[in-house]
């Protein structure tokens, strides 16, 4: 029977141990990923920043202070002020949580909504199929941008309104590239063995199908979140997004672009440089998924 001081020396080695697999993990994921861990560095700072913006800074977002209109970046405003005297630093922090909520909320349910729909269409096939794709490559003819401009302009500015005009273009490309792998899975001898044994098409679907679609389904959301948030930035710009006083790096962008670009160039920049970081993490998180998870990229 081992001694207390036995199992302690053994509990240690194997801390040790794991401590030693986990940093040969990441040491692995920065020799061969490090695009990748520099993206999932970019998301994991602007996650924090939006969680904790109410810690990093005290100033309201929304309140005009008139008397320091358009101050340059100095000692009191770091990244200056906008032409309501508004703190652009702490705008550009609560603006972080505007483009993660529309960003993750539009991937998520536009990503699952068309996971259900690919591998619906693809186990049924037939009739449902050819509709399902039918109305798929209607919604695919338009541009991504034109698509939620004409959504938007029907149901009208705001959050709610910007969420669902981003996800209903993302459900018909999730829907195609998912149908595309369920396919294959259809006619594996398993889907076939599982339909003899008389399961429900939902439990064939749930447990033989999406499993095995995840992988396709992953990279479509990690690509999504860059997208989500460009295009609601573009639409805040434009003017048909996210309404004042909220704070939204698009209407940042769009309230010191033209205007202000000579006088006051900070009221500009620093929006556009929170949009680019921003895209720019993204992308190279779901790229660094993308080669993780697709086994042809993965053999190489």
């Amino acid at each position: 029977m081992a001694t207390v001081s036995e199992v302690q020396v053994e509990a240690e080695f194997e801390d040790l141990s794991n401590k030693s697999n986990f940093m040969t993990t990441m040491s692995i994921m920065l020799r061969k990923q490090p695009l990748g861990v520099a993206g999932a560095g970019i998301v994991i700072a602007m996650v924090l920043m939006a969680i904790f913006a109410n810690v990093i800074t005290s100033t309201d977002p929304e309140i005009n202070n008139l008397q320091y209109m358009l101050e340059p970046p100095g000692d009191m405003f770091f990244l200056g002020t906008d032409q309501f005297g508004r703190d652009l630093l702490t705008r550009i922090i609560y603006g972080a949580r505007t483009a993660l909520f529309v960003g993750f909320t539009c991937a998520i349910i536009g990503s699952t909504l068309g996971l259900v729909l690919g591998v619906a269409s693809a186990y049924f096939g037939g009739m449902i199929d050819l509709v399902v794709q039918r109305i798929v490559d209607v919604i695919m003819a338009f541009p991504l941008i034109i698509l939620a401009l004409a959504v938007v302009a029907t149901l009208g500015p705001g959050v709610e309104n910007v969420i669902i005009a981003i996800t209903i273009p993302f459900i018909p490309q999730c829907a195609r590239v998912v149908r595309s792998n369920a396919l294959a899975i259809r006619e594996i001898p398993y889907v076939d063995a599982a339909r003899a044994l008389g399961f429900s098409h939902t439990r064939i679907i749930l447990r033989h199908m999406v499993p095995n679609v995840m992988a396709p389904f992953l990279i479509m959301l990690t690509s999504f979140l860059g997208q989500a948030i460009l295009l609601e930035a573009s639409l805040s710009f434009l003017g048909m997004g996210v309404q004042e006083p909220t704070a939204a790096w698009g209407l940042m962008l769009q309230g010191g672009a033209e205007e202000f670009a000579e006088s006051a160039p900070w009221v500009a920049v620093w929006p556009g440089v929170a949009i680019s970081l921003a895209v720019f993490g993204f992308n190279l998180f779901g790229d660094s998924v993308r080669d993780v998870l697709d086994p042809k990229l993965r053999s190489q």
